[in-house]
């Protein structure tokens, strides 16, 4: 099973907890796709990113999904060309999402071809070109690019070194190399990758990132953090859930802190301070639930 459909599996059982309010979520999603085809970002305006995040969050409410139209969208990027790392990465999530079959044999070995030259010389892979060492989200978007792709990804050993070199004396993972702060995204993001390839996650790991929980639920991005955040809760659950680790204790204040982000009109708000709705939020309110079911 892909990333992408570990996630979506897990995402489909937010509905047990948000019962009759399902179709409030459906519908604002809906609401966010362009007339194009493309899910809108914060400024209005189709964007591969916010697409992904549109796609899986209709396939997790099992909600009806307009594929012709968006899939005419998604034509317009053809192989990739002129994309940027992340944005490549999207267009992949999306064909995957979408309709696996629709990417021919030449469009996947050109989108491979133009996710590999974001590698970097430590072996692992970076958003932005040219980078001495790649990053731990940079990896995992990489790693889950060529499962969507439906290619097996090369040199796997480099990137294992590449994010052997990124774990912090306390257990947790920086993102970057050159900042070298822990931080819950980018260690969820190694202990995703790691169990996807089968390397061993260390145990600190798993207690570092339960340090993250803030007292009220939720999980904050770094442990100093002032507030938590639904993107770092969402994760973090993800990664707690893969490696087996006993977070029942959480359960019920990260229940309370993901429906203190829930708006009536349907979204999900990043965070308390955060007074706009979109997709991503929505998606990552849509995960957190489906852990916080089980």
């Amino acid at each position: 099973m892909s990333f992408r459909l570990e996630m979506l599996q897990v995402a489909r059982l937010a509905p047990k907890l948000l019962g009759e309010s399902a179709s409030l979520v459906a519908d604002f999603l809906m609401s966010r796709l362009a007339d194009e085809g493309g899910f809108k970002n914060r400024d209005d305006r189709p964007d591969l990113y916010y697409t992904v995040f549109g796609i899986e969050g209709m396939l997790a409410l099992q909600a009806p999904l307009p594929k012709e139209r968006i899939a005419s969208w998604l034509q317009q990027f053809g192989d990739g060309e002129g994309l940027d790392f992340v944005h490549l990465c999207c267009l992949a999530r999306s064909w995957s999402a979408l309709d696996p079959g629709a990417l021919a044999s030449a469009w996947k070995d050109a989108l491979a071809s133009r996710v590999e030259a974001y590698r970097t010389p430590s072996g692992g892979f970076h958003p932005a070109k040219n980078r001495e060492q790649g990053s731990a989200y940079g990896c995992l978007l990489a790693a889950a690019a060529y499962e969507d792709i439906g290619l097996p990804m090369p040199r796997l050993d480099d990137v294992k070194q590449c994010m052997d070199s990124l774990v912090c004396p306390d257990g947790g993972w920086t993102n970057e190399a050159i900042l070298p702060i822990a931080n819950a995204p980018g260690t969820a993001a190694a202990m995703a990758l790691y169990r996807r390839m089968g390397w061993v996650v260390p145990s600190e790991s798993i207690s570092w990132l339960l340090t993250c929980h803030h007292s009220q639920g939720g999980f904050l991005a770094i442990p100093k953090a002032p507030i938590p955040d639904l993107l770092s809760t969402a994760v973090a659950l993800h990664a707690l859930s893969g490696a087996q680790a006993d977070y029942s204790a959480i359960k019920e204040p990260c229940l309370d802190f993901v429906d203190s982000l829930w708006n009536a009109d349907g979204g999900f708000h990043g965070n308390w301070t955060d007074h706009q709705l979109d997709c991503e939020y929505t998606y990552y309110g849509l995960l957190a639930l489906g852990h916080l079911s089980l």
